[in-house]
Formats: structure tokens, sequence, C-alpha cells
């Protein structure tokens, strides 16, 4: 066991990051970079631990258990339930980032997300990465390298992370998880290279159940109608999903905030616990929308995922399927339409995504929008 047992299927990171820690092409700042699920945050944190470690990352020791677990005095990590990370949040990461490690040797500060930047919190970032103290190393993470501020990208060493094969991410669910090997598979190939979405995929019968319910929305585009019907129901189940996940987390931080004001025991509530439970309402708000947007997200790569084998067998490529248990299905699409067509559908699917993500679009709308360009030609209908 090491350090660096999260990673998969990334060996030439792992082997650089290795040297990094030993000291060979050490930086005071890193930009780490992936699609989803490969592993950003992950490859951060690990190299944290290898960067505190006495060994270099044996996965064993006091440092390399605290950092895993999120507990080390020298390693902090900001992430967000938020749509971005403010100025505010950096600003404490600068203040911490001018201060001497606790242990003898280094203060890593990781910023999942990095994506999610204001342009205020950048210009914060920016100072603190031009003018590093000794023994302070930032680390960021995000998708693409075009996702992060060019005069901060160009001050970073950068890490490309790449999608993990299925055969390595089942491997890895056999292996930490104790995964039956077909289910291992199964999890793996839809997941298309997403460790947390092969986790929950493999763990979860519910999670496969949305899956199947959304892979199976191209052939009932058959009118406008239907496409009207499927928007509102995605987005509906992301809404109910988000729920699921976030309503506990809201009642537990309410109950946690009358208790900071005393607002049981006095039976009356102070007078500046009003704004406090604005602001907490409003960042639950916010954190729910996040999330809403992050299942629909899903879905989408789902529904990315249909038209990608709708291509493969129509163009002959040979290429596995990723949802080999829709071929009939992918077979009638290939009939009624064609691989120019499915890639224009992939793009609505991307455009969909965009709106949503980037520029503040309601889910619904986009979605209407999106499914209208999904339609199958008239007269496809079975």
């Amino acid at each position: 066991m090491t350090i660096w047992d999260t990673l998969v299927g990334q060996k030439p990171v792992i082997e650089a990051l290795s040297r990094a820690a030993n000291g060979q092409g050490m930086s005071h700042a890193w930009l780490f970079t992936g699609p989803p699920g490969s592993g950003r945050s992950n490859a951060a944190i690990a190299f944290a631990g290898a960067l505190q470690c006495p060994e270099g990352g044996c996965g064993v020791c006091h440092e390399c258990h605290t950092v895993l677990a999120g507990s080390h005095a020298d390693v902090a990590v900001i992430r967000t339930e938020k749509l971005s990370i403010g100025v505010d949040e950096v600003r404490d990461l600068v203040r911490r980032s001018a201060l001497a490690p606790v242990g003898r040797r280094w203060q890593v500060l990781i910023v999942e997300d990095a994506d999610r930047l204001t342009e205020q919190a950048c210009n914060a970032l920016l100072k603190a990465i031009e003018e590093p103290t000794p023994r302070t190393v930032w680390m960021l993470c995000a998708p693409t390298v075009e996702d992060v501020l060019t005069t901060i990208r160009s001050r970073c060493r950068l890490v490309t992370l790449t999608t993990p094969a299925p055969a390595d991410v089942a491997a890895f669910l056999s292996r930490t998880m104790e995964i039956p090997p077909t289910l291992a598979e199964y999890a793996a190939r839809h997941s298309q290279g997403h460790i947390g979405r092969a986790r929950a995929l493999a763990r979860d019968e519910s999670t496969r159940n949305r899956r199947r319910e959304v892979v199976a929305i191209p052939t009932r585009l058959t009118s406008l109608g239907a496409c009207m019907h499927a928007a509102t129901q995605l987005v509906e189940a992301a809404k109910a999903e988000a729920e699921q996940i976030t309503g506990e987390l809201d009642q537990r931080e309410k109950v946690d905030l009358d208790a900071a004001y005393g607002v049981v025991e006095r039976g009356r509530r102070p007078r500046d616990y009003g704004p406090a439970l604005a602001a907490l309402e409003k960042g639950q708000k916010t954190r729910a929308k996040r999330r809403i947007l992050d299942v629909v997200d899903r879905a989408l790569m789902d529904l990315v995922s249909v038209y990608r084998d709708s291509i493969a067998l129509g163009t002959g490529s040979g290429a596995a399927l990723v949802n080999e248990e829709l071929r009939p299905d992918l077979e009638r699409l290939v009939r009624v339409s064609s691989p120019e067509a499915d890639l224009k559908r992939i793009d609505a699917i991307f455009t969909a995504r965009e709106q949503m993500l980037e520029f503040n679009v309601p889910a619904l709308l986009a979605l209407e929008s999106m499914m209208v360009a999904l339609r199958l030609p008239e007269g496809s209908r079975s």
C-alpha cells in the first residue's frame, strides 16, 4: 500500500509526482488538470501526503493517514458546494500561506475546482503564487488549463491526468470495494472513466436504475410532446436526487445554527440571528442549485454515451460500446438517423451544458431546447 493507491490508471503522473516528492523537479505551484472523475483532487492530496511523508508516500505513516483523512495541520483543502469560490475564501488561504508550517516539511494549500474562482479570487491568489514563502506549495485543480487564468497557470507546473481505462477502473473497484467482477466491469464501462460515478454505480441499485431511465430517453424523442416531457422528467428527477443529498445536511446546519445562538435554550432569537439565518439559507439555496446542475450534467454525459455508441455502430468502427445492453435501441437509432445527425445531437447536449453552467440559463429551458434538437426524424416511431 502507498499514498498513490487512490489514483487509477495514472502511472506517468505517479512517477512524476514521486520524483518531485523526492526533490527532483519540485515547484512551489502545481496545476492538476484532467476530465471529470479522473482524480485531479485525489492526485493533489496524494502528492501532499508524499510531500509530508518521510518516505515519500508510504501510505501507512501518521503523516500519510492524516493527509488522506483531511486532518493534517499543514495541508489545507478548499472545496465548495457553491457555483463559485469567492475572494474571502481565497484570502483566508493566502493568509495561511504566509505562515510557517507547523511541522518540518511543507505548507500545502489545495484549491479544488480552481476553474470556479471569481475574478477577485484569482487576483488575490495570483499575488500569493507570484511571491511564495519558502516552504509553501500551492496545488490547483481544474478540468483544463484554459479554465485557469493565464497569469496563474503560467506560474504553475502542469500535471495532466487522463481518463482511466475501464479495465483499470474495474480492477480498482474489485480491489478496494470487493465488487464482483461482472458488476465491476458494468460500473466501470458505464462510468466512462469517472471513478466516483463508478463507485456509485457499483454499490447502489437506485443509481443504476436512474441511469437506465436516462439512456432510454433518445429512442422516445419522437414528438414535440415527448421532448417536453423528457425535459421535465429529467429536471424533476434531478431536483429529487439533489434534495435527497442536501436535505439532511440543510437540517443539520439549521440545528447547529440554532444551538450556536442559543435559540432553543433562550426561547427567543438574538438580534444577530436573523442575518446569520439569511446567510445560511442563501448558501443552502446556492448549494442546492449546484447539486441539481451536477445531477443534470451527469445525465447529459450518459446521453452523450448513447449517441457515441450509435456513431460507433453506424460507422462500423468496431469500438467497444458503453451501453452494450442497449444494442437493439442503438441499432434502431442507426436505422433512423446518421452519424452526422448524432454528432449534431452531441453538440446540442454540450450547448445545453454550457448554457446552464456558464450562462446561468434555467435548467428546464435549456433541456427543453436540447430535447427538441435530439428529436428523431418524422416517421421513426417504433
